[in-house]
């Protein structure tokens, strides 16, 4: 028996391809953090810049086939609020990671705050979507997460560069986050005041 038009209407918006690849990227995050606790860091790695991947393709994908929908726009930023906070989050319980437990701090509580005025701004009808300096900070810190692996997974035969890089990338990272929050912070700010 054929499927109803509006049922299968349905099924193809909500579980569309850059959805699909939304749902697998988050469970790569979950396989990222299983790996790490257990030392896998090589492992972790691949997994991490697997996942990290599917958030340009699926982005991609989205826009280029017109299939972007308020699921994806929910859950995709989402998802990588989940993906980077808790890898950042496991990697400061490492030792030797060169990410510090305030660096998951200042992570996690940019991605609330944002999190936050999206959430009010959408609700009175404006638009938040995701800014340059918001993608050049995710791109920062995946770069960060990258070295910090490599770090833990190459141990004391690491090169003498490498916890250096790691130092610079996480401070990177770090300003850029509190960069592009602020940046957040102003827009929004901007939009309330025209709202009155």
């Amino acid at each position: 028996m054929a499927e109803p038009i509006e049922e299968q209407k349905l099924t193809n918006t909500v579980f569309n391809v850059p959805n699909q690849l939304t749902a697998a990227r988050f469970v790569l995050a979950i396989v990222v953090f299983v790996l790490i606790p257990l030392q896998m860091y090589l492992a972790a790695l691949i997994v991490f810049v697997v996942a990290a991947s599917t958030d340009w393709i699926d982005g991609y994908y989205a826009r280029k086939y017109g299939q972007v929908t308020k699921l994806g726009r929910m859950f995709d930023p989402f998802v990588d609020k989940i993906l980077i906070c808790g890898t950042f989050i496991f990697l400061a319980s490492e030792q030797g990671s060169g990410v510090d437990a305030w660096m998951a701090v200042v992570v996690v509580g940019r991605e609330i705050l944002v999190t936050a005025l999206r959430s009010s701004i959408e609700q009175s009808g404006g638009d938040f979507s995701a800014s340059f300096a918001g993608k050049l900070k995710m791109t920062f810190q995946c770069a960060a997460v990258v070295a910090s692996m490599l770090l833990l997974w190459k141990g004391d035969a690491a090169p003498s560069w490498l916890p250096l890089t790691v130092l610079i990338l996480a401070w990177v990272a770090i300003l850029s986050t509190i960069q592009s929050g602020l940046d957040y912070i102003s827009a929004a700010a901007k939009f309330f005041r025209q709202e009155g």
